[in-house]
C-alpha cells in the first residue's frame, strides 16, 4: 500500500471566473511552491441533545463545513506575485523586459482562487474553491530564508482520484533570503533592528447563510488591518521620541537581488506606541515597538507592495 509523503505533494493554482466556479478549462492553473500548508475541509459533531431514549446517547448530528488553514510559501521572485494579487487585487504594471507590478491596499472586490492539493502516491487530489487569502505574515531576520504565512479561507473542498491539471503552467524560483533584506524609515535605513514582522489582513467576514449543502455564501472584505513589530537594539531616541509625540512615520520593507529584481512592502502611514525600556542585566537593552498603520492621504493608500520582475502580467 502506497503512503503519501509531503515530497511527492503538489499544489496548483488558478484564478476563477466568479467565487466559488472552478476554471473550464486546464490553461489557467499554475504549479505553485509551498513549504507547508494547513488548508482543508473540517465538519464537526454537536452531541444529540434527545432524551427519554435510555442513559446512552443518540447519534450525533455534523455541523456545518469549514474550509480554512494556513500555508507557508516562499517569497520569490515570480510566483508570489500570484499570491500578492489573491490578498490585495490585480497589480499596476508597467514596463518592457523588466517589469514593475504595484499592489494596493483598499480595493473593494478581491478575486478567489481555485486550489488543489495533490498527494499522488495514493493517489488523492483535494480541490479547494472559492478559496481567498484572508492575511499575510513575513517576518525579517538577519538570516535564513524568506517566507509568508498566508492565511486562507475557501468555500468548499471536493477529494478527486485525478490531477485537474496534467501539465500546468510554471514560473521560474528565484527566492528571497533574509541577507537580502532591509528596513527604512521615512527613506533612510533603519539601524539597529534585529528582528522585524508585518501582518497585513483583510480581515474577511465569512458569509454564512442557510444552505443545504453547509459552505458559507461567500467571504467578503472589511476594513483592512497593517500592524507589525520592531524589535531594535536601543542606540538612540528618535522611534522612542516619534512614540511619544505619536509622529507617524514611513517604513520599508525590502528584498533586494539587484536593480530588477526586488521586492518591497511599504506601510505609508505608521505610528507607534511608546514601549516600556527593561533592562534586565549588563547586555544590551533592546525595545520592541507594536505598530499599527493607518491610511495615508497623500498616497492614497494604507499599504503598497511593489514587486520587481521578469513577469509580464499577473
Amino acid at each position: 500500500m502506497a503512503r503519501a509523503y509531503g515530497a511527492n505533494a503538489s499544489l496548483l493554482a488558478a484564478f476563477e471566473p466568479s467565487y466559488g466556479t472552478h476554471p473550464s478549462g486546464t490553461t489557467e492553473y499554475w504549479k505553485l511552491p509551498f513549504v507547508s500548508t494547513s488548508l482543508g475541509s473540517e465538519q464537526g459533531l454537536i452531541a444529540n441533545d434527545l432524551i427519554g431514549l435510555g442513559r446512552d446517547p443518540s447519534a450525533p448530528i455534523r455541523d456545518v463545513i469549514k474550509v480554512e488553514g494556513d500555508m507557508v510559501v516562499p517569497i520569490d521572485l515570480r510566483n508570489f506575485g500570484l499570491w500578492l494579487k489573491a490578498l490585495l487585487g490585480a497589480p499596476v504594471s508597467t514596463g518592457d523586459v523588466d517589469y514593475q507590478h504595484t499592489f494596493g491596499s483598499g480595493q473593494p472586490v478581491l478575486p478567489s482562487l481555485a486550489l488543489e492539493t495533490g498527494l499522488p502516491d495514493i493517489p488523492a487530489y483535494f480541490e479547494s474553491s472559492g478559496v481567498m487569502v484572508n492575511s499575510v505574515q513575513v517576518k525579517f531576520a538577519r538570516s535564513g530564508a524568506a517566507d509568508a504565512t498566508l492565511g486562507l479561507i475557501a468555500q468548499g473542498e471536493v477529494k478527486q482520484l485525478v490531477t485537474v491539471d496534467a501539465t500546468p503552467q510554471a514560473l521560474g524560483i528565484t527566492r528571497f533570503n533574509q541577507f537580502q533584506g532591509s528596513i527604512k524609515k521615512n527613506g533612510q535605513a533603519l539601524g539597529n533592528v534585529v528582528a522585524a514582522q508585518l501582518t497585513y489582513s483583510n480581515n474577511l467576514a465569512r458569509i454564512e447563510t442557510i444552505r443545504s449543502d453547509g459552505k458559507i455564501e461567500g467571504a467578503d472584505p472589511t476594513v483592512a488591518s497593517l500592524t507589525g513589530n520592531l524589535e531594535v537594539r536601543f542606540a538612540d531616541t528618535d522611534l522612542i521620541d516619534a512614540a511619544t509625540n505619536n509622529a507617524p512615520l514611513e517604513l520599508t520593507f525590502s528584498y533586494v537581488i539587484d536593480a530588477t529584481k526586488s521586492l518591497t512592502f511599504i506601510a505609508h502611514e505608521v505610528y507607534l506606541p511608546k514601549p516600556k525600556l527593561s533592562i534586565s542585566g549588563p547586555g544590551g537593552i533592546q525595545a520592541t515597538f507594536n505598530w499599527q498603520a493607518a491610511k495615508n492621504t497623500a498616497a492614497g493608500r494604507m499599504f503598497t507592495v511593489i514587486l520587481h520582475n521578469d513577469v509580464a502580467s499577473y
